[in-house]
């Protein structure tokens, strides 16, 4: 399947961001200058739902196509899902167990684990990362595989709906689904729902956005340079300043979910033209996945290193300067090992399963 322009460039600034996020945390909690006084530093976890809503335009879009053909499978599905989440998801999984039950009390540093060893495994394991985290504290390599979890429990759930949903009623589905779902996450009973997380309006939203496209519903998007511009300046905006931080919980996830969508299919579809083409950048984004579960591992590894050489005369500048760039240029460096000697193995099975 052809890969839609900028959307891999916009993936890797989506794990930049989320890199971004998580330096400043470790380095505070382990006592080393850190700097995030700028609002980007602190939308890591918009840049995770911006994911979300990514991954719902990509993959209900194709099961809506697949659907329009008549060769919509599951057991594909499935099978090309599992091919590419679960080899990466399940190393991370057993890394992060050995690195806090093992291997720092190994090295002398004494982590709480504060969880029974079996129902960590338990609930990473059957895809309820998400629940792991925010019940117990099992440390950032663990707790960063919520959002995998998120996507696997949607897709758990939506693609066997999907296929028995006919091409006629695809739409007006997903978008009862997401009105309905938006409705009682938001409600006081449902504080579960925000307590884990569960945030698949976001996912609902990029699926509607890509079945509208395909079926020439947002051709009125398409008539101005105006409309495209504003949706990408709203969202920058979102980024780096704090106009939009909404009290409310529904008003900002209502704005966030319509916006993210919006700019998905702008940059993908109604993009005038701008496409950026710049191998590396479009490289860092088909490997961004590798990028977003290793970056824990080279924060503590990072920061380890701080630790273990506090003699070194550096400013807090300096050092706060090396740390970013230490951290995201190892991430780099163990991702694209990871892509071309591990993940491409099971990437390149995925040929079995394609229609």
């Amino acid at each position: 399947m052809k890969r839609l322009p900028n959307l891999d460039v916009l993936r890797f600034i989506l794990a930049t961001l989320v890199i971004l996020f998580h330096i400043p945390q470790l380095a505070k909690n382990q006592g080393l200058p850190y700097f995030s006084e700028a609002p980007i530093f602190h939308r890591g976890t918009e840049a995770v739902y911006m994911f979300f809503v990514l991954s719902g335009y990509l993959i209900i879009g194709q099961i809506a196509n697949y659907k329009q053909r008549g060769v919509f499978s599951i057991k594909r599905f499935y099978a090309r899902r599992a091919l590419r989440i679960l080899p990466l998801y399940y190393l991370i999984v057993v890394f992060g167990f050995l690195f806090y039950w093992k291997l720092l009390p190994f090295m002398g540093f004494n982590f709480p684990n504060t969880y029974p060893l079996w129902k960590g495994l338990l609930l990473t394991c059957f895809f309820l990362p998400n629940v792991f985290a925010s019940l117990y504290t099992p440390g950032g390599i663990l707790e960063i595989l919520w959002s995998i979890g998120i996507e696997e429990q949607f897709y758990l759930f939506i693609a066997p709906l999907l296929f028995w949903v006919t091409k006629q009623k695809l739409l007006r589905v997903l978008v009862l689904l997401l009105l309905l779902y938006f409705l009682v996450f938001h409600l006081d009973f449902a504080h579960v729902l925000r307590q884990f997380s569960m945030v698949y309006f976001f996912l609902f939203g990029g699926g509607i956005i890509a079945v509208l496209e395909q079926k020439g519903a947002l051709e009125f998007l398409k008539k101005t340079l105006i409309i495209p511009l504003g949706i990408s300046i709203f969202v920058g905006l979102y980024f780096t300043t704090n106009w939009f931080l909404f009290e409310t919980l529904w008003v900002r996830n209502l704005f966030v979910c319509v916006m993210f969508s919006l700019f998905v299919h702008t940059i993908s579809v109604n993009h005038r033209g701008v496409i950026i083409e710049n191998k590396y950048l479009n490289y860092f984004g088909r490997i961004s996945y590798g990028i977003y579960m290793y970056h824990a591992i080279s924060m503590n590894l990072v920061v380890f290193l701080f630790l273990k050489f506090p003699e070194v005369p550096l400013s807090n500048t300096l050092s706060i300067f090396i740390m970013n760039v230490s951290v995201i240029g190892l991430t780099l460096l163990v991702s694209h090992l990871s892509y071309r000697y591990f993940e491409t193995y099971f990437l390149n099975l995925k040929s079995k399963f394609r229609k």
